[in-house]
């Protein structure tokens, strides 16, 4: 389920709900940009003293985020539900002439190779619950012995109630403290906070202040 950045991702080879793809192609959809274009903050400064290695960028979204972490050297494999979005970070990776692995499905339909990634990261992803808490376990199983998860949501927006302008009901979906909760003696939590955000210019979700950062380090 991956492509090279010369053929582009195959949006019609997609793993998983149709629904959710349908959801999020109308997202994007609805703005020629939806975010800003520039790495995430929090990323780029957890990244910084890490050896560059084989990387999952879970939910990638318009491609900034795989994009600066290709240009860093990273061998990056990008997911997303939305083929919207697959095209326009497909574009922005001929433009800065990296190539990238793009995997079009959700995380827990993605035939992605288990325990083989030196980091995993998900910014703000919208990964939603599911009953035996698939989708935490798939970020865990995806990481490399010695590798780190990194994952990072908008501080508050768990214990927001439902409803609201967005409809967005923050129940529905996996937060860091549920993935803390299923870590045992094999991983070592390097970073467990709450932070000021450095955030892009622009772009969706640019009115948020502070960030819940988990970093977590897999021992064996």
């Amino acid at each position: 389920m991956t492509d090279d950045i010369a053929a582009g991702p195959h949006t019609d080879g997609y793993l998983g709900d149709p629904a959710v793809r349908a959801e999020w192609d109308d997202r994007y959809a609805d703005r020629r940009q939806l975010w800003s274009g520039r790495p995430n903050g929090a990323l780029v400064a957890e990244v910084a003293g890490l050896t560059p290695g084989r990387v999952l960028d879970v939910g990638c979204g318009e491609g900034a985020d795989a994009v600066w972490l290709a240009r860093g050297g990273w061998d990056v494999t990008a997911l997303e539900v939305s083929g919207v979005a697959l095209e326009r970070a497909a574009g922005h990776a001929r433009d800065a002439g990296v190539a990238i692995h793009w995997v079009h499905a959700t995380l827990t339909e993605a035939a992605l190779p288990p325990a083989s990634f030196d980091l995993v990261s998900a910014q703000y992803p919208a990964l939603l619950r599911t009953p035996d808490a698939a989708a935490e376990r798939a970020l865990l199983a995806a990481v490399a012995p010695g590798g780190v998860l990194l994952l990072v949501h908008h501080a508050g927006m768990d214990t927001q109630p439902a409803g609201g302008d967005s409809g967005f009901d923050a129940a529905d979906y996996v937060w860091p403290s549920m993935v803390a909760g299923l870590l045992d003696d094999d991983w070592d939590i390097e970073v467990d906070e709450q932070r000021p955000r450095v955030a892009p210019d622009g772009g969706a979700g640019s009115h948020h202040t502070d960030d819940v950062v988990l970093r977590v380090r897999r021992l064996r």
